[in-house]
């Protein structure tokens, strides 16, 4: 059996460690022929001469020289900087990239791959968010595969199996609510970054932890599955669903709903999309019905966490404002963890944003890269002033 040859970028995130995991329990299958990060070198090195890629890439040039020396001895290509990340997925090198990277800068390494005919395991639900559009349409253009690696798409995309031209009538993103499910606005407003960072069921990167607190991530996820599912927004729902072991459900048009389970673990959405259409044998904990004695489902409250309602509100709208949500998100969520604002700050910094970046409706790299760079500069300028109150 050929292996299939995996370019992980992002490989020293929690998705990252966890596909090298997957990579290393099988072995026949698959090869880790391109590592890259940004900063975190000591673990890059390490991954490096444990799975010994073919080319490792650090997106910080300054960690260039370190980099290179350690693995030079060990025959191994090194290169830096973001363009290196773009280029090197359009080689024969791999078969398969997995976008793991933090946020906006999945963007350009996703749709270069997918110009090249790659298979596409994506992790990164920001490329989706600000550029679903174009790179659902660059997927048909050149015969691009993505398949999605969140454990709510990967959960969808398993339900919709076997169901081609059935017609859609809901799709229901679950989420665990966080752990602040049930605070009141008043308490948020004193909430902690340790605080926010202890997800009650989830084992996942900072980013993405916030985003769960604010319940922005259920936002996210609602505006990539428009896209990778071709549903319209009318369709989709948000449900709180505590226990994190339904991890999301389709209903059809006769009513039926479908559903899939399994205990919080990301290695299984992971291997999915690596090994589909086929299930690989997985050592994984199963889920035992025994140990849940009751599954519980609540609405989310808007008014509380309005994070999510902005979310929605950019995915009806569409255009450039799903990328103005993302960018300005993503620089409030840094402002909260280096404690320049409060919790409750995050929401209001995105909502001004979505209110005074220029919109679009139509759509282009050239001009989400603009809109990204100018969201972000504006709203640094509104934490400034938070932080001078």
């Amino acid at each position: 059996m050929q292996t299939n040859k995996i370019a992980i970028l992002g490989s020293t995130g929690s998705i990252g460690i966890q596909a090298l995991e997957v990579i290393a329990t099988n072995p026949d299958r698959y090869s880790a022929s391109v590592l890259t990060a940004n900063n975190n070198v000591d673990l890059l090195i390490s991954q490096a001469k444990q799975y010994l890629p073919d080319t490792v890439i650090i997106g910080n040039k300054r960690h260039y020289q370190k980099v290179f020396d350690a693995l030079n001895p060990l025959d191994i290509t090194v290169y830096a900087g973001e363009e290196s990340i773009e280029q090197i997925v359009e080689l024969p090198l791999c078969d398969t990239v997995l976008v793991a990277m933090v946020g906006f800068s999945g963007v350009k390494p996703t749709l270069s791959a997918l110009r090249h005919g790659k298979k596409i395991a994506l992790a990164n639900k920001e490329s989706m968010v600000v550029a679903g559009e174009i790179l659902v349409r660059e997927a048909t253009l050149y015969r691009g595969v993505i398949l999605p690696i969140d454990s709510e798409h990967s959960a969808i995309f398993q339900c919709l199996n076997g169901e081609y031209g059935n017609e859609i009538e809901r799709l229901i993103i679950t989420g665990s609510g966080g752990p602040f499910r049930g605070m009141t606005s008043d308490l948020l407003e004193k909430a902690t970054p340790e605080q926010a960072l202890k997800h009650p069921t989830w084992n996942m990167g900072t980013k993405i932890t916030i985003d769960s607190a604010t319940l922005m991530n259920k936002g996210l996820e609602a505006i990539e599955a428009k896209w990778l599912f071709g549903v319209a927004p009318s369709k989709i729902e948000v449900l709180i669903h505590p226990q994190s072991i339904i991890h999301s459900l389709v209903q059809f048009q006769d009513g039926s709903i479908k559903a899939q389970l399994g205990l919080p673990n990301m290695k299984l959405p992971i291997a999915y999309a690596l090994s589909y259409p086929e299930r690989i044998l997985s050592y994984d904990k199963r889920f035992d019905f025994n140990d849940y004695q009751q599954f519980t489902f609540e609405q989310p409250d808007l008014k509380t966490f309005r994070c999510l309602p902005l979310a929605l509100e950019a995915m009806n709208k569409g255009g450039n404002m799903p990328c103005i949500l993302n960018a300005a998100n993503e620089e409030a969520i840094y402002a909260f963890l280096k404690g320049e604002i409060s919790f409750t700050d995050i929401a209001s910094v995105i909502e001004k944003c979505m209110e005074k970046i220029n919109f679009e409706i139509n759509i282009t790299v050239d001009n989400i890269v603009e809109t990204d760079r100018q969201t972000r500069i504006f709203c640094n300028e509104l934490i400034i002033k938070l932080k001078k109150k």
